[in-house]
């Protein structure tokens, strides 16, 4: 499970390292591919899978599964934890996300995002206002 944020900064190399409690999940390798939100999302290879299946069994037309295997496929890079920790984000991914310098890598449950620190303080204040409307909805069901 991947929770809580940590501020980093990206190197001349495009490498960001990963939190520490992070690094044992991802000993199989990473999958990063671009969020609609301009982030980019991490997944374990397992999760990778499952996302995968999961797609394959939805009932989409197919003209929607094709734009939705672009969006997330095309663009997906897998990589592996080098020996200090880090992961080396392609440039289309740091051109996508706007990230140049100061790197947030936040936990989301089974993924984590990589955010531009600035995109990431707008989304985080306008996720945390709309989280407690979601709570109640969802208790109300």
């Amino acid at each position: 499970m991947f929770f809580r944020e940590f501020d980093y900064k990206i190197d001349e190399k495009g490498r960001i390292p990963v939190p520490p409690r992070f690094r044992n999940f991802l000993k199989d390798g990473v999958v990063i591919t671009t969020s609609p939100e301009k982030c980019l999302t991490a997944y374990t290879n397992t999760e990778w899978k499952k996302l995968s299946s999961s797609l394959t069994r939805t009932a989409l037309s197919r003209s929607k599964m094709r734009r939705l295997s672009r969006a997330l496929f095309a663009m997906a890079f897998d990589t592996r934890i080098d020996n200090q920790g880090r992961i080396a984000i392609p440039a289309p991914l740091r051109e996508y996300a706007q990230i140049t310098d100061d790197v947030v890598v936040a936990g989301a449950n089974n993924y984590f995002e990589i955010w531009n620190k600035a995109l990431w303080e707008e989304e985080k204040e306008l996720s945390q206002q709309q989280a407690w409307q979601i709570i109640e909805s969802l208790e109300n069901n």
